[in-house]
């Protein structure tokens, strides 16, 4: 038996038509989704964590979940990734809770990747500013957190972040334009602007 040739390659299937399949117990239509969405949770649980290990536990944690309670997802009308934003979030408030320690700086995650003709002085004064601006993102409400990832980390429109925190594009305009200003003065209160110029 021959298969048509206009046939989509599982590659070229809908998350629609994935999670279709993967709910059928399909483990390569999940395997797409978990393609397709690694990065934007990894990445979102990141910058709500600091910790590139945690991330990376939590960000399988998420997908164990996904996979577990595939057959329990529910159409109700908005992306599938914002399930899936939704059990990061779950899984890094429990993280929070958890942790009561403050946030640990992997020397993997930037002081060792600076360029070799850069003085350590520069190198860490440039770590203790990310530092600084991820405990300041940190401070303000979930929502607005996740405004903050989905807009500069994964550079998504307003419409798409819209969709995924189940509010209107206005909303999420006007969201951001408080979030900005909220975090500008945040960072003038604490002068993070002028550290680098000391």
């Amino acid at each position: 038996m021959t298969l048509p040739d206009n046939l989509p390659t599982i590659q070229e299937i809908s998350d629609e038509e994935a999670l279709k399949r993967a709910a059928q117990g399909d483990r390569e239509s999940f395997g797409l989704i978990y393609d397709r969405y690694i990065t934007r949770i990894y990445n979102y649980i990141y910058y709500r964590t600091g910790n590139t290990h945690d991330a990376e536990d939590l960000t399988s944690q998420v997908f164990s979940r996904a996979l577990k309670h595939i057959t329990n997802y529910q159409d109700r009308g908005v992306p599938f990734s914002a399930w899936l934003y939704r059990i990061a979030h779950n899984l890094v408030a429990n993280w929070h809770r958890d942790k009561s320690r403050k946030q640990e700086f992997a020397l993997e995650d930037g002081i060792w990747s600076s360029k070799e003709s850069e003085m350590p002085e520069s190198v860490l004064l440039r770590v203790e500013q990310h530092d600084e601006i991820l405990d300041l993102i940190r401070d303000i409400p979930e929502d607005r957190q996740m405004l903050i990832i989905l807009k500069f980390v994964d550079h998504m429109p307003n419409a798409e972040i819209g969709k995924i925190m189940g509010k209107t594009e206005g909303a999420i305009k006007s969201l951001y334009h408080r979030t900005l200003l909220s975090l500008r003065n945040k960072i003038d209160a604490d002068g993070l602007a002028d550290n680098g110029n000391k």
